[in-house]
């Protein structure tokens, strides 16, 4: 009995269809798309394995993680205790507060600024346009330098304050062109229309300006959440009470001076072991809260950069 490749109308059979399939690019268009598609899942894997790798270390039973030798895929054993130690030790609960103030606060703090400022280098009438451009563009090539900053929020009194490092970086340049140009291309008849109504500039700033550019004013947002999120150096800097150290500066002492002592209280063996995972459970949990964020805002975030580098 031969395999039909017709069907009664004389239709062909799918059978016979995928037999006779054939790259629309040829075989050599097909073998590239195999090798470039093989190489990207390898650039994958390796930019995703290292967290994978901290995430289920995490997971694992202490003393069978430090005695598993080669490629970790799965947990060795399970074991929350790491990441109980972590959240029992006060500076961590300390130090996520800290964070969330921070990228809260400084969040809104950057998003008001930068509105504002978007919104006056967007007018058309604006006197000095460009002086005050060059100006702004110039500050993202040179800058004063660490010392002098230090020195200007030493003098203003911000050391050992929140407001040192939120203050000096409230506007970011690069964020202001991205949302003056977003501004820019927002059709002039909106404003025209809202002016005949009777509109001031807060109330077409509000309630024109800003609802229609949301997409970008998401991805500027995030852009300031994250560097406020991961931020560690200016606290390190400007921050000698250990009760305003952020997260990051806790994950730092964690990781770079291993003093991991104070989370293993009462662990009589494999000390080295849980400290291992704490390490781990303790970069997991600075890490998720950003990572569990990023997914609501991802839609936005190809729409809003090229929105705001569109330019007329």
């Amino acid at each position: 009995m031969t395999t039909m490749t017709t069907t009664e109308t004389g239709a062909e059979t799918p059978q016979a269809a995928r037999r006779r399939w054939r790259p629309r690019q040829g075989w050599l268009g097909f073998l590239f798309d195999c090798a470039n598609a093989g190489v990207l899942l390898a650039l994958c894997f390796v930019t995703f394995y290292p967290f994978y790798y901290v995430v289920v270390a995490s997971l694992s039973q202490p003393v069978a993680l430090m005695a598993h030798q080669g490629l970790l895929l799965w947990p060795q054993g399970f074991s929350l205790e790491a990441f109980q130690r972590v959240w029992d030790n006060p500076m961590v609960r300390s130090g996520y507060f800290n964070t969330l103030v921070i990228v809260l606060g400084g969040t809104s703090l950057n998003l008001l600024l930068t509105c504002f400022g978007a919104y006056a280098l967007s007018r058309r009438r604006l006197a000095f346009e460009t002086p005050a451009m060059l100006f702004i563009v110039f500050t993202m090539f040179f800058s004063g330098g660490l010392i002098p900053n230090y020195l200007l929020v030493r003098d203003l009194g911000l050391l050992d304050s929140r407001w040192a490092i939120v203050l000096p970086f409230a506007v970011s340049a690069w964020n202001l062109i991205i949302l003056r140009a977003a501004f820019i291309a927002v059709p002039k008849d909106f404003e025209d229309a809202a002016r005949i109504d009777g509109a001031n500039d807060f109330t077409i700033l509000f309630q024109v300006y800003i609802p229609l550019c949301l997409p970008t004013l998401a991805v500027v947002g995030l852009f300031y959440a994250v560097a406020h999120w991961n931020g560690y150096f200016y606290s390190m800097i400007y921050f000698t009470d250990r009760d305003l150290f952020p997260i990051q500066l806790v994950l730092r002492e964690i990781l770079v001076t291993n003093s991991t002592d104070s989370m293993m209280t009462g662990a009589a063996a494999g000390r080295e072991a849980i400290g291992n995972t704490i390490k781990y459970a303790t970069v997991v949990v600075a890490t998720l809260p950003i990572l569990a964020i990023y997914p609501f805002l991802q839609r936005f975030f190809v729409k809003g950069v090229m929105l705001g580098g569109v330019k007329e």
